[in-house]
């Protein structure tokens, strides 16, 4: 199961010389899926009272901090990555008063806590948005907004400002009628990408960011940092150009790998934000005297990956290396092997490595069917044969505490997704009371490393 990874940071930067601003350098980092971690109210969905209740088992593990996916104010359609307001909290989840308990209890036990920080878009529910769509002042240009273009086979049409297509597929464009434009989405329609070349936007976020360090938290994991940015349509004679096919044969024209995505990802300025973001976090290590962790998500190249380590002359984040550990696999020869250490030792800084390394107690994607799927990149697919490839539910299923209804996840309702069909075999319980589990040979691993 996907959901809950143990992050091992081994990375070296200098700022200050407390104690405190060591931890990171060796700390394993537990991720979180709130909603299916552990409901504390019967409700079917976890939330951050479940969440505080089992910091005690978290702590025995040997963990030194929690990642948490998202837990903003947001509709859900995305769940969580649908964002209303950056500075609420979702209710299904609980109230501010909880998180505030949470972060408390960890820090009573030594546990840091860091949060999913999901800057390239919103809910399109969100106050931002709706005046962004009214053209109201300073709002204008929150998001990137576009005219269509006339269809030149059917004169009279109006087609999408290019040809971009969305990661949940079909086009990245929606027409907005209030507004008489189109507004891009790299997601989901009610997902509208905010436009960085706003500097009221950019300002925003770095509020967001220092919003939640006052409050405690130790850092943030910022979401598909690598897509902040889309060319600038002054630079393509004011409007957005077509990208070109990627040549794949197993897609589509409505899926997003049929292109290949040379203006809306990966772009120079992207870097530039990351190394602001870090700026703001090292304000907060300097005056508290701990380090404060900023990790970043982007699927792309092992050259785009190496550049959010900063440069020279600015502090970077630390990106997620997803390239390097998904090229080793069961198949993998004793060459394959070499070649990956040797692309670590030319690529990677020295001592600046995050490494995924493990689930602890083995659980496995859960069937989800079609009738029960949630997530909107698989309903998009409008595909109930083949929906499977592309949903994420599977490693959202609830997590297993023990072989009782509902594997202990909750004493209510039926969860939010169906529990995978093994956990009276897989489950936390179980494996406590088995010397050879899964789990106890897991966590010794995790800590010689």
């Amino acid at each position: 199961m996907k959901l809950i990874l143990v992050l091992t940071v081994t990375i070296k930067l200098a700022i200050v010389s407390a104690t405190d601003t060591e931890w990171w350098k060796t700390a394993l980092i537990y991720q979180i899926y709130p909603r299916s971690f552990k409901d504390s109210d019967g409700d079917g969905i976890g939330d951050l009272t479940g969440i505080k209740e089992k910091l005690p088992y978290l702590k025995s593990t040997g963990v030194d901090g929690i990642w948490l996916s998202p837990i903003y104010l947001s509709p859900m359609r995305d769940f969580g990555y649908d964002i209303t307001d950056y500075k609420q909290i979702a209710p299904e989840y609980g109230t501010m008063k909880d998180f505030q308990e949470l972060l408390k209890e960890a820090r009573k036990l030594g546990l840091r806590v860091i949060l999913d920080f999901v800057p390239n878009h919103t809910s399109n529910e969100s106050d931002w948005f709706i005046r962004s769509a009214r053209r109201e002042p300073g709002y204008e240009d929150f998001y990137v907004w576009a005219d269509g273009i006339v269809d030149p086979e059917r004169p009279g049409e109006v087609l999408p400002p290019s040809n971009w297509m969305s990661h949940f597929r079909k086009s990245m464009w929606e027409y907005h009628p209030g507004r008489g434009q189109y507004y891009l989405h790299q997601f989901a329609i009610g997902q509208p990408d905010l436009n960085y070349r706003s500097q009221r936007v950019q300002a925003e976020m770095k509020g967001v960011l220092r919003f939640w360090l006052d409050l405690g938290v130790s850092g943030f994991r910022v979401d598909v940092i690598n897509l902040l940015y889309e060319v600038d349509p002054k630079n393509y004679g004011g409007v957005f150009p077509d990208e070109p096919l990627s040549g794949n044969s197993d897609t589509d024209p409505d899926d997003h790998d049929h292109y290949h995505h040379i203006y809306t990802q990966d772009l120079d300025e992207t870097y530039e934000v990351a190394y602001d973001w870090r700026e703001v976090l090292n304000e907060y290590t300097e005056k508290h005297g701990e380090y404060k962790m900023i990790l970043s998500e982007a699927y792309t190249s092992v050259l785009n990956t190496i550049r959010f380590y900063g440069n020279e002359s600015r502090d970077g984040t630390i990106p997620f290396n997803f390239i390097f550990l998904g090229e080793i696999n069961k198949n993998s020869t004793a060459r394959d092997i070499k070649t990956t250490v040797d692309k670590w030792m030319t690529y990677m800084p020295h001592n600046k490595v995050a490494n995924w390394v493990g689930e602890e107690i083995g659980m496995t994607d859960g069937h989800v069917s079609w009738e029960d799927t949630k997530d909107p990149q698989a309903c998009n697919t409008d595909d109930p044969i083949n929906y499977w490839k592309k949903s994420r539910d599977p490693n959202r299923t609830p997590y297993h505490w023990d072989s009782s209804v509902f594997a202990g996840f909750t004493c209510g309702v039926a969860p939010w997704l169906p529990v995978a069909d093994n956990y009276k075999e897989i489950n936390l319980q179980a494996q406590l009371r088995t010397r050879r589990s899964h789990f106890n040979e897991y966590w010794p691993i995790q800590k010689t490393f």
